[in-house]
């Protein structure tokens, strides 16, 4: 299970850098997190958005808020861990 700690990772210091990078050069935080979304089973057709929770964060815990074409789910990456799923519909 180390590599999924290792592309949650990825995801998250993609999600950081994507504001000052060539836009056209990287996925978009709806691709990337729907991307991780599958890998850990969830069915996520279309990508809409994908829009940080603030309140919900803590310091080693980003919550992000995803809506794909089917369905939306609530998604918190943790650094070396398997990101924890909701689905909100």
């Amino acid at each position: 299970m180390a590599w999924r700690g290792i592309l949650v990772r990825a995801v998250a210091v993609a999600l950081l850098v994507s504001g000052g990078r060539d836009a056209a050069a990287q996925a978009s935080p709806p691709e990337t997190l729907a991307a991780q979304l599958r890998l850990q089973g969830h069915r996520c057709d279309e990508p809409v958005t994908a829009q940080r929770d603030a309140q919900l964060s803590k310091p080693d815990e980003t919550v992000w808020n995803v809506r794909c074409g089917n369905a939306s789910y609530r998604m918190r990456l943790t650094p070396d861990m398997s990101a924890r799923i909701e689905k909100l519909d």
